[in-house]
């Protein structure tokens, strides 16, 4: 399997941590060289190590937000 190279261009948030110190984390991130988008997954402590996740571009992160709003969470 090829390496991904990766770089997080912009932290944005923290949606949760582990007990291990692994977080969930919204982040910008280029891959492979490519246009960043906005990257949903879990990243270990260091950010050497990651788990599976959701790459969302601009109008997809727009449109999951109008979708979040309209849910009844409570």
């Amino acid at each position: 399997m090829a390496d991904i190279k990766y770089e997080i261009k912009e932290e944005i948030g923290v949606l949760s941590e582990s007990p291990k110190g692994w977080k969930k984390e919204l982040n910008l991130i280029s891959w492979n060289g490519r246009e960043p988008k906005y990257d949903l997954r879990d990243w270990s402590p260091e950010h050497e190590k990651m788990g599976k996740g959701v790459t969302l571009t601009r109008e997809e992160l727009k449109k999951l937000r109008e979708v979040l709003k309209n849910m009844n969470l409570d």
